[in-house]
């Protein structure tokens, strides 16, 4: 066994994915259920061999706050008495952790701006997997409005930060926005020479 699979046998995962598995069932606007993307992101943290025991924890779990808030066993002491690491995910899970001022949620800009420009090092690397696990799962969406809405956001708040973070990240997240925006105008111009069609035919 090499140094990383050494170093991740040492990493206990399961009472995280435990409580991951309060999100199966709920659905993802990218293209995948929630509980499926927490694993997705935890599993890129390891193909670029982040073998940090906090940031793969907080992976697993990133969206449980803001998806299952007030769930059975989705609440800080739950996560804080789960191992020793559990404080440090607890902090790093709300660092990714869309925020909430008088009812209201932090806009999407502010929360990517605050973690790409002042989070941790551990908020930055999260985010990236999280973004390219959604931008995989963004080849199977077909709300073309929806779809260019990511790509926009990911290209204004991301993409300008991510490759002091992670070079190599950064080149797939760039390859995967550059991917879905050729597919983007490959569907809308197909959609644009059928639509005439249709209508001769109903003429």
């Amino acid at each position: 066994m090499d140094d990383i699979g050494q170093a991740l046998a040492r990493i206990t995962m399961g009472p995280y994915i435990s409580k991951a598995m309060t999100l199966i069932g709920k659905s993802s606007k990218a293209g995948s259920n929630m509980f499926r993307h927490q694993l997705d992101t935890m599993a890129i943290l390891v193909d670029y061999k982040m073998i940090d025991p906090v940031l793969l924890k907080a992976a697993v779990i990133h969206d449980l706050f803001e998806e299952c808030c007030g769930m059975p066993g989705v609440s800080r002491e739950e996560i804080v008495s789960v191992d020793a690491d559990g404080q440090a995910v607890y902090d790093l899970v709300m660092e990714v952790t869309l925020r909430e001022r008088d009812g209201k949620r932090e806009p999407k800009s502010e929360f990517l701006k605050r973690i790409m420009e002042t989070g941790s090092p551990r908020a930055k690397m999260l985010k990236l997997a999280d973004r390219i696990s959604n931008l995989i799962s963004l080849g199977f969406v077909h709300d073309d409005q929806f779809v260019r809405g990511v790509l926009a956001e990911t290209r204004q708040f991301i993409l300008p930060y991510a490759e002091r973070i992670n070079p190599n990240m950064y080149r797939e997240m760039y390859d995967l926005v550059a991917d879905r925006e050729n597919k983007l105008t490959l569907r809308c111009r197909t959609c644009s020479t059928e639509l005439p069609a249709q209508q001769k035919r109903t003429a």
